[in-house]
């Protein structure tokens, strides 16, 4: 399971991270897609590199494989799971730009510098349950997308292409972004207020403390828990001003959704934690990670490598 948070720091930057829970990794990097790199697109939708990306991922048969990334321009994308929900077409449509599942996070970063592009060009877009390999069947996934101005979410079902206004910046997993959304109205007498003094019958009732307000938000790490608890966290973060600041925030944020081993087990009897926590940053076009063995916060800027080569880069 997974969680993403979006937010800007109001000077025109945006900020994408995510967790990645679950019970191994994958022998994930930080991979580059340099814009000299030519894609083997299965379907002809990533023709060429127009923006150099940078995120999380593995590379299989030269193809890089992205968990999330963000490119030169300031838009990121992340694939979260989404199984016993996402349905992709079976083979290419007619008439359709026809997306591989698996490179579509690549499509995303590639082609488009902007939310505004992107939704535009999902109005001829079918994505197509064809893998890369036998090893590597299409993930279930639905995509969170985001620049410095809003987001959407992405997802690809029975009923086809769905795309949704991302008001609340945070995205889990099943069920789909509609419900999320409506169930968020459980909770609306949550708030950071610092609680009044009560008076029941002859006693002057006085807080404890801070977060009482705060009594209903789920602690739990089932899906619909922790996108109740991103949501309020991610919203009610303070805006904070500085590079360090907002990278600090984002990890902060998504500690509050991250998977602690031994507390969740999956039908397998395996235990899912968050194997990474990743942050793509425009203001300086860096992605941010750290892993749940060691917590310290990594970087590789764009900037450090070269954007116009013809080979993948592995940082």
């Amino acid at each position: 399971m997974c969680t993403g948070i979006r937010f800007s720091d109001g000077q025109g930057n945006v900020y994408l991270a995510r967790n990645l829970d679950w019970t191994s990794g994958y022998g994930e990097q930080v991979v580059v897609t340099p814009t000299g790199y030519a894609p083997r697109s299965p379907f002809g939708a990533v023709p060429s590199i127009e923006h150099a990306v940078i995120g999380m991922g593995i590379v299989e048969e030269d193809t890089p494989l992205y968990f999330d990334c963000g490119n030169d321009a300031g838009l990121a994308v992340a694939g979260l799971n989404f199984p016993g929900y996402a349905e992709y077409a079976t083979g290419p449509v007619d008439g359709a730009v026809n997306v591989a599942a698996y490179e579509f996070p690549l499509w995303v970063a590639s082609q488009f510098a902007s939310v505004d592009e992107v939704e535009a060009a999902l109005k001829d877009v079918a994505i197509v349950d064809k893998p890369i390999n036998d090893k590597y069947p299409s993930s279930l996934l639905h995509w969170f997308i985001g620049d410095a101005h809003r987001s959407i979410v992405v997802e690809y079902t029975s009923d086809g292409m769905q795309v949704f206004h991302d008001d609340v910046d945070v995205l889990t997993n099943q069920p789909g972004f509609s419900w999320h959304h409506e169930n968020l109205r459980n909770y609306l007498n949550t708030s950071p207020e610092f609680p009044q003094d009560t008076v029941l019958g002859s006693a002057h009732l006085t807080p404890f403390g801070s977060g009482s307000h705060m009594r209903g938000i789920p602690g739990d790490y089932y899906s619909p828990s922790r996108f109740v608890r991103a949501a309020y966290v991610n919203n009610h973060y303070r805006a904070k001003g500085t590079e360090e600041e907002n990278v600090s925030r984002a990890f902060h944020t998504l500690q509050q959704v991250a998977m602690v081993d031994g507390c969740a087990a999956m039908g397998s009897g395996e235990f899912e934690i968050t194997i990474y926590t990743g942050l793509f940053s425009s203001r300086t076009t860096t992605y941010y990670w750290n892993t749940y063995e060691d917590p310290a916060v990594r970087s590789v800027a764009l900037a450090d490598h070269p954007t116009d080569g013809d080979k993948l880069v592995l940082a």
